[in-house]
């Protein structure tokens, strides 16, 4: 299913890198970047979470929360959280239902690799409402920076 512009966010929750239990409905009132990325400790995984790391406070400003949203373990997802220095919620969809209610889940990726995460990025409004959405194929291409930052800041 893909999920577009104008669409109801379907929520999920998942737990962090912290072991706590994350809702994207409990976040309503604020902003959302939900980013799905392929693995941690890959090399473009890195690059376009170190990336928002860097523009943490452009997004703060914006009232903005980021989530980013993986198929690793919890706890994969804490040691990489820590060796990068990440300053936002990293969760585990090890079971596969946030990718796959996104429309953000590869059948096939490297190394014959079955059920990891598409690299995508989706902005949540305010009232829980797609404003933003791109999924990507190549899991080595990197969202839209600049029209993520456009699309929050014409909310």
């Amino acid at each position: 299913m893909a999920i577009k512009v104008g669409d109801k966010a379907p929520n999920f929750s998942l737990p962090s890198s912290e072991k706590e239990m994350v809702a994207l409905n409990s976040l309503e009132g604020k902003n959302v970047i939900v980013l799905f990325f392929p693995l941690a400790f890959t090399g473009t995984c890195t690059t376009e979470l170190c990336s928002m790391r860097d523009d943490i406070s452009y997004y703060s400003n914006l009232d903005a929360e980021i989530l980013a949203i993986s198929v690793d373990s919890p706890f994969a997802l804490e040691k990489y959280k820590a060796e990068q220095n990440l300053n936002f919620p990293l969760l585990s969809d090890f079971n596969k239902k946030a990718s796959t209610a996104y429309g953000a889940l590869y059948d096939t990726f490297a190394f014959g690799m079955q059920g990891v995460s598409k690299r995508s990025a989706f902005v949540v409004d305010k009232t829980g409402t797609i404003q933003y959405a791109e999924v990507l194929d190549n899991a080595s291409e990197l969202p839209n920076f600049k029209a993520i930052k456009e699309t929050l800041a014409g909310l």
